[in-house]
């Protein structure tokens, strides 16, 4: 007999335990219902407000002097140090205008090799570049090709880019 009164308590335990758990998600599920309906809530009444009249004051500029710097002389290029270049137009640059751009520009990845550049002066790496012919190395160098970004850019001609280049082939060639 005590085993079935143990048991029965057991059964009554289980039901308010289940009926406790039901209450709880019940309380949840309405709210997050209420949390989630799409009422518009009413807008508060907002009671007339007088104007506020903003005051602007001058505003005072100082004059600040101009001072003229003195301009260097500019030094003049014999005509035999300038070569010219075809491009889109006729531009005239310096006989060594393909090696100050990779200097500044070009070197820092043809130099080391990054990002699969071909190296400075290395025949192997430049042969089959070069097989594709010069028309082709110039303009993937102006507009950019696989890894390497347009160099035609950001003040950079064209006809600098192509200097560049061709200067980067005289040296591997």
């Amino acid at each position: 007999m005590e085993i079935n009164q143990q048991l029965s308590n057991k059964k009554s335990l289980n039901v308010v335990g289940k009926l406790t758990w039901s209450a709880l998600g019940l309380s949840a599920m309405l709210a997050l219902s209420a949390c989630s309906g799409d009422k518009t809530a009413e807008e508060p009444v907002v009671e007339d407000v007088p104007a506020v009249e903003v005051v602007e004051e001058p505003v005072v500029v100082e004059e600040v002097p101009v001072v003229e710097a003195e301009q260097p002389a500019v030094e003049e290029v014999p005509v035999e140090d300038v070569a010219v270049v075809e491009a889109a137009g006729t531009e005239e640059l310096a006989a060594n205008a393909g090696e100050e751009l990779y200097n500044a520009q070009c070197a820092a990845c043809h130099a080391t090799g990054l990002l699969n550049a071909p190296k400075f002066g290395d025949k192997e790496a430049w042969t089959p570049r070069i097989a594709k012919g010069m028309d082709t190395l110039h303009m993937h160098s102006e507009k950019g090709f696989n890894q390497m970004p347009a160099q035609a850019a950001n003040g950079v001609s064209a006809a600098q880019v192509h200097a560049a280049v061709d200067y980067m082939v005289g040296a591997a060639s």
